[in-house]
């Protein structure tokens, strides 16, 4: 005689004195011994698996929300990027003055011999000075932002740099891009430079020009 009985629910064998079976936990009250032999096609009743995020131990248990504040942090904002370019206008006019001062003695000695008129020698003196400026200026920020500290001097003191919109370093092309078009910014009356202070990712006109952005380091 069979001294076992089984569930009709899911068909595992417990014993005679069982009052609930001890795989699913179904009454088994009113069953007799021996009944309900089990059987292979009883469904599972193992808990179903539900999905959760795994969590490292390293990982806040509280979701992290990011706001517009916390976002913009990692962006260089309008004050600190004016100090960086009061630093840069230093660093440039101390290579490019001593330089372009040399460049208009010479050339001042050099009308004299020749008798050119004051006036000639001052507008060629002046026409040189420029273009130093403009070349020393444009050279040192294309190159500097183009390295691999992706920031001039004045950016480098102030922990900032330049990335392109997917956070890669600046090509030569895009770095030189990006200066011309910071007479842009200047030709709208200066408001090309205060849009730093009002765009999401604290982008100039010169900035969205180039496809480019000022983060923190």
């Amino acid at each position: 005689m069979n001294s076992s009985i089984f569930c009709n629910r899911c068909g595992a064998q417990n014993t005679p004195s069982s009052q609930f079976c001890a795989q699913c936990g179904a009454s088994l009250a009113g069953i007799s011994q021996g009944g309900a032999p089990a059987r292979s096609d009883f469904p599972s009743q193992a808990a179903p698996q539900v999905w959760s995020p795994q969590i490292s131990p390293n990982q806040a248990a509280t979701p992290q929300v990011w706001t517009s504040q916390n976002l913009n942090s990692q962006y260089g904002g309008f004050w600190i990027r004016v100090v960086a370019a009061i630093i840069d206008g230093l660093v440039v006019n101390s290579v490019v003055a001593p330089v372009a001062f040399l460049i208009a003695a010479a050339i001042g000695f050099a009308g004299l011999a020749v008798s050119m008129p004051g006036q000639g020698i001052h507008l060629v003196s002046a026409i040189v000075g420029g273009a130093l400026g403009f070349v020393g200026s444009w050279l040192y920020e294309a190159v500097m932002l183009s390295s691999s500290r992706q920031a001039t001097l004045g950016k480098m003191a102030v922990s900032l740099k330049v990335t392109d919109l997917a956070g890669n370093r600046l090509s030569f092309e895009r770095a030189t891009g990006r200066h011309f078009a910071k007479y842009i910014s200047g030709a709208t009356l200066g408001i090309g430079y205060v849009m730093v202070a009002f765009t999401d990712r604290h982008q100039a006109l010169h900035d969205m020009i180039a496809g480019t952005l000022v983060q923190r380091v």
